[in-house]
C-alpha cells in the first residue's frame, strides 16, 4: 500500500522530489543542451545534470525532459515544473489531497 501510494507516476512526478532521476532532456532551445544524465541538484530555474562529461546546468524553460521510471518513460515541459522543488511539492501534495 505504501509503495502502491507514494510510486512515482506520470499523473504525480511533478509533486515528487526529482533529484537522483535519471533523464533525458529530448528537446532544447540549444542543441547542445541535449544530454543524459542524473539530476543531482534543482532549483526553481534550473536542474544539475551528472553526465558522463561532469555537471551540466540545464535551465528548465527551454527544454522537454524526459524521466526514466522503471521501464515507463515520463515527458514534461521544464516550464511547467519552474518553481522551487519544495515549493512546487508542497503545492501540488495540497491540491491533490483537499
Amino acid at each position: 500500500m505504501f509503495e502502491k501510494k507514494y510510486s512515482i507516476t506520470k499523473e504525480n512526478i511533478k509533486m515528487h522530489e526529482l533529484n537522483g532521476l535519471k533523464v533525458k532532456i529530448i528537446k532544447s532551445t540549444d542543441k547542445t543542451k541535449k544530454i543524459t544524465g542524473k539530476i543531482i541538484k534543482e532549483t526553481k530555474n534550473l536542474f544539475v545534470l551528472e553526465t558522463k562529461k561532469g555537471e551540466k546546468k540545464i535551465p528548465k524553460k527551454e527544454i522537454e525532459i524526459e524521466f526514466q521510471i522503471k521501464e515507463k518513460k515520463i515527458k514534461i515541459e521544464g516550464k511547467k515544473i519552474m518553481f522551487k522543488p519544495e515549493d512546487r511539492i508542497k503545492m501540488l501534495w495540497r491540491k491533490k489531497n483537499d
